[in-house]
């Protein structure tokens, strides 16, 4: 789940990392009665959306005057904004984050996310702030420091010295040690997934201060943390993957126009691997789990067949706890809620796959079968594009 800049810079205080002084406006109206309150001379109006790329897209205007402001804010709340990670339909901006301008001497990265080959969170630190860390890591890979952390310890005065040094700050040894500290500890109590600032950066007095602040937290571990799964904005979220939320079953969406629903999330990833190697490309990650029932069977599929963007639909499972022939109830109950539109190939082992078999062949409907996950990547590929296989 991903949090607001201005909710997750609000987390960062609460942990005595600074931050600019700033407050969130919904309106016009509300925007302008913060010039006053302010009361500085250069103001940061910042769109509140969950994508990256806002300064280039003009989600971040920089402003002195009244007027300025008044039209920076006008051109923000409720325009769409379009960047990069948003797709050309871009993201409504609901509210935005005005804040008191910052005079920046240095910009800095200051990241932190788990490492799954050593098991380790990994502090990533970079004095090239500002731009996309993705860019520094391709562009310049030495600029990029990584540092694993102990998870009970946090890091220790050495490796904050370290870390100062890469930054080009050994004179605040101290400063970055205290910043490092609150930002590991955020991200290790809080569960999160992703913890990033920037820019940190090092004002003409000499402090350091978060400019900006991307949070995401692992939704595993959001039943621990309910001050933190209120914070989710739905209206950010996708539709789809709100309701699968609800019913208990894990879907991502993704580009392509081939819908998948699979039980496990290993069989998931080779069933999408196996269908880009066939030519054709996913249109979501679909995984009812282990133990799914027919309810939950049933509303996957419905999921699925509600995507306008979808040509086609791969049924992937192999029974275990879940039963071929659930699986079969589940989606024939889907069919008569839900027309099947698109060419559907199913493919099922484990356990009683037999009496899954004879459902879906005694069922009338169109249904292509398969045997493999060769066979089944091939033909629904192949309905895909509008062929036979």
């Amino acid at each position: 789940m991903k949090l607001h800049e201005f909710q997750a810079k609000s987390l960062l205080a609460s942990y005595g990392i600074p931050v600019p002084k700033g407050f969130v406006a919904t309106t016009v109206q509300e925007a302008e009665a913060l010039f006053d309150r302010l009361g500085g001379s250069r103001y940061v109006l910042k769109a509140q959306v969950h994508a990256g790329g806002r300064g280039k897209a003009g989600g971040v205007q920089l402003v002195g005057t009244r007027e300025e402001f008044i039209a920076a804010a006008k051109a923000l709340i409720g325009k769409r904004l379009v960047t990069a990670q948003t797709g050309p339909q871009g993201v409504l901006t609901r509210r935005i984050l005005v804040e008191e301008a910052t005079p920046i001497a240095k910009e800095f990265y200051l990241g932190i996310v788990i490492d799954r080959k050593i098991s380790l969170p990994v502090v990533l630190a970079s004095p090239a702030g500002g731009m996309e860390i993705e860019e520094v890591a391709k562009e310049n890979p030495s600029a990029l420091l990584r540092e694993p952390i102990d998870p009970f310890k946090g890091p220790d005065p050495s490796q904050s010295q370290k870390i100062a040094r890469h930054l080009g700050l050994p004179s605040l040894n101290g400063a970055v040690h205290t910043v490092l500290s609150s930002f590991s500890k955020i991200f290790l109590e809080k569960d999160l997934s992703l913890l990033e600032i920037n820019p940190l950066v090092l004002t003409k007095e000499n402090t350091l201060i978060a400019l900006d602040c991307k949070m995401s937290v692992d939704d595993n571990a959001l039943y621990r943390h309910p001050e933190l799964s209120s914070l989710q904005d739905r209206e950010e979220e996708n539709p789809k993957e709100l309701l699968a939320q609800e019913v208990g079953i894990s879907y991502i969406a993704l580009d392509g126009n081939i819908g998948c629903l699979v039980n496990g999330a290993g069989l998931a990833m080779a069933t999408m691997d196996v269908i880009k190697l066939y030519g054709g490309s996913p249109a979501n990650f679909l995984d009812v789990g282990g133990g799914a029932d027919q309810n939950q069977v049933r509303e996957a599929f419905k999921i699925l067949l509600s995507d306008e963007k979808i040509k086609a639909v791969l049924v992937n499972i192999f029974g275990g706890i879940m039963k071929c022939d659930v699986i079969a109830l589940g989606i024939l109950a889907a069919l008569k809620e839900v027309p099947l539109r698109v060419p559907l190939v199913i493919r099922l082992e484990g356990t009683n796959v037999e009496f899954g078999k004879k459902m879906i062949a005694d069922s009338g409907l169109e249904i292509i079968p398969a045997d493999t996950m060769d066979d089944a990547a091939m033909k629904v590929v192949a309905a895909a594009h509008g062929r036979s296989e």
